[in-house]
């Protein structure tokens, strides 16, 4: 037997997968001489044979799989078996994934009032937007608002996962934003949390959760104009019992409106990413 090693492709070699996670498998026979009949000697003359640039998968130079795995075992005397695995290796380079589902809200307001109907000889009262009027409260009614919540996952190194930065984190968990942060106006970007995982020695994995909500401005309910609300502040009315002079009866219309900070505010850029 000559001193060289021989690196031969096995007739079953080539096992392929496509879709969205394409993969390869390359089988080979690795012939060693006496001397040279070691598991390393086996391994990197194998490592030699492999297509240099990564696995062509469809035969056209379009796309190339990268390495991801190999291994060689021993077959028979001077005889190794060698495999070669090539995918999709995973990625350190950030995530992102948004939702637009919305939420819902309890208003006791309409937008406008688009039509009022009463019987022969009567006038329905002007309510002034008011939903569900009874004797004695506004019932209002649930209905979908705005709402975009979006996550990150990013990676990071373990010694930036200080007991500092965790700290931080915690203290954000619920935070508004009280500066402009990824292109969202104070007040419009609530911070949810994060989700932290690290296997052996790895990288953290955190994987950041948050809500957002526009600002208004102008806004108008009943007779009251001008009204400003951040997207995270909750705005409620007090109504008052009047007369409508045209219907002659007792109404309950908008007396005041109050908006109310109801989350702490922070500087959510202090997450670093």
């Amino acid at each position: 037997m000559s001193d060289e090693i021989t690196v031969v492709e096995e007739f079953e070699s080539r096992r392929v997968g496509y879709g969205l996670n394409p993969w390869a498998e390359l089988r080979y026979n690795i012939f060693v001489p006496e001397a040279k009949d070691t598991y390393h000697e086996a391994y990197f003359a194998m490592l030699g044979a492999l297509p240099q640039i990564g696995f062509d998968l469809y035969g056209d130079s379009s796309i190339f799989l990268p390495l991801t795995d190999s291994t060689v075992e021993p077959k028979g005397h001077l005889l190794w078996g060698g495999v070669a695995y090539y995918g999709t290796l995973r990625t350190d380079e950030p995530a992102f994934a948004f939702d637009t589902g919305g939420g819902t809200q309890h208003i006791t307001q309409s937008r406008e009032t688009v039509g009022k109907y009463a019987p022969p000889g009567k006038t329905a009262p002007d309510f002034k937007g008011a939903i569900g009027v009874t004797a004695d409260s506004i019932e209002g009614v649930d209905v979908p608002v705005p709402v975009y919540q979006f996550s990150e996952t990013h990676f990071k190194p373990d010694q930036e996962i200080t007991d500092s930065y965790k700290r931080t984190v915690y203290v954000l968990t619920g935070c508004v934003n009280s500066q402009t942060f990824k292109g969202f106006e104070p007040g419009e970007c609530l911070f949810l949390g994060v989700l932290g995982t690290r296997r052996g020695v790895g990288p953290w994995e955190l994987n950041y959760r948050f809500a957002a909500s526009p600002n208004v401005t102008d806004l108008k309910v009943g007779d009251i104009v001008g009204i400003e609300k951040r997207g995270w502040d909750y705005l409620w009315v007090r109504y008052a019992d009047t007369v409508d002079t045209e219907a002659k009866v007792l109404v309950k219309r908008p007396q005041f409106v109050f908006v109310e900070r109801v989350s702490d505010y922070g500087d959510l850029n202090d997450l670093g990413i």
